[in-house]
């Protein structure tokens, strides 16, 4: 299919502002849709779930559809969607379940290449509980994540594997299968940070062997919503902590207090918009999904290239990462520069990009530039054009000394 980017674009209000969101990675805009559907919620009258009356019907039918639209994104089951605030509180409260079972001499591995909130809430239950923490490093040069040394890392004492789908800062896409494999072969666990990768490619948690997968809505145009995918099944073996009045079912067990149900309905209302990226896709959600997203990933993929090689040939720029297969995200830095200075010259051109470690705590560690003010972070999406990218180059053009 020919991207039709112009008519993607007319779907967000805020681009008409003038500025080149480049900061996709941190949280994206949202179309005319999912403010229509959350304000549509609250205009019709949402209640809590469980009464006898039709507002609270509506929020529980709002909820039902939220879990199938979620899975319908990711390939999973809907009985096994937990939904809460954010993927760092459904991560922390997921940690302090799993780590229940775990002791001295048990294990835990991760990834230097992770956000931190697929790092810090296990190292902090493996600490309570006095299990082990292993440790899979970058290559820094290329920012790949070697899956042949989880041979070394997983045994029998192994208990989880924690792994990102993509690096949020480098766009690295390290081979999940192959890790979460060696996972399963020692009876382990994987938990995969989906939330950067969402956005930029077409997901099936089955193929990742992802025993959980966690996104966030606001990073693929919803509200902020946190959602960890699992198998009910698995899901049933656990027992977290709760209220003793709330339900003991799965997956509510693992969602506490009231949730936001206009927003939920905004995430049915994004994960429609993106299975209706590709006008020409055909089937349900599921496979309207696949077919969008496999347009979204080769439209990102050519702008990218745009973007990084602009970068590449400023002899004043040094950018960071050079996998395989990675997102369409740029991390680099500016001689003579700190990155917030590049940021902020950057704004005043109208360019919106982050800078920092952008929650990459030990990956910008091991890159030797988390003390400096880390890098500048430009993060593409579905929604950004060649005259983003454009902008972006011309600014940093002129930094060169």
């Amino acid at each position: 299919m020919t991207y039709d980017i112009a008519a993607v674009r007319a779907l967000y209000p805020a681009l008409t502002d003038g500025y080149a969101y480049l900061d996709g990675a941190a949280g994206t805009q949202v179309p005319y849709a999912v403010i229509d559907a959350m304000a549509d919620a609250y205009r019709h009258g949402i209640g809590n779930v469980g009464g006898a009356f039709a507002a609270a019907r509506r929020s529980e039918g709002i909820v039902a559809e939220c879990r199938r639209a979620v899975a319908d994104l990711v390939g999973g089951d809907p009985a096994g969607v937990i939904l809460g605030p954010n993927m760092t509180t459904l991560t922390y409260r997921l940690a302090c379940t799993l780590a229940a079972g775990w002791g001295p001499g048990d294990e835990v591995v991760l990834s230097r290449l992770d956000h931190d909130a697929n790092v810090r809430p296990w190292v902090q239950a493996a600490g309570r509980a006095g299990a082990t923490v292993r440790w899979a490093d970058v290559d820094t040069a290329t920012g790949e994540l070697p899956a042949a040394q989880y041979d070394d890392l997983i045994g029998e004492r192994t208990r989880l594997v924690a792994v990102t789908a993509a690096s949020n800062v480098l766009g690295t896409r390290p081979d999940v299968a192959a890790i979460t494999a060696r996972a399963h072969a020692a009876g382990a666990l994987a938990y995969v940070d989906g939330v950067h990768a969402t956005p930029h490619t077409p997901v099936d948690v089955a193929a990742l062997g992802a025993d959980f997968y966690a996104t966030s809505a606001y990073k693929w145009s919803g509200p902020h919503v946190g959602t960890v995918v699992a198998d009910p099944a698995l899901l049933e073996g656990l027992r977290p902590d709760k209220l003793a009045s709330s339900s003991d079912e799965v997956p509510e067990r693992f969602e506490y207090g009231t949730a936001a149900f206009a927003d939920l309905a905004g995430v049915v209302a994004a994960v429609d918009h993106l299975a209706s990226l590709d006008p020409g896709a055909s089937g349900g959600r599921r496979e309207r999904l696949l077919a969008s997203m496999a347009a979204v990933e080769a439209y990102e993929a050519g702008l990218f290239g745009r973007l990084h090689g602009g970068l590449e040939r400023m002899e004043h720029v040094t950018t960071y990462g050079r996998a395989a297969r990675r997102t369409a995200t740029a991390y680099f830095t500016v001689a003579g520069r700190t990155p917030e200075e590049v940021a902020r010259h950057l704004a005043e051109r109208g360019v919106n990009v982050w800078n920092g470690h952008n929650y990459a705590w030990e990956l910008t560690k091991v890159l030797g530039i988390r003390d400096s003010g880390s890098a500048v972070r430009a993060g593409l999406v579905h929604y950004n054009d060649a005259s983003d990218v454009d902008r972006l180059l011309e600014g940093v053009a002129e930094l060169a000394t």
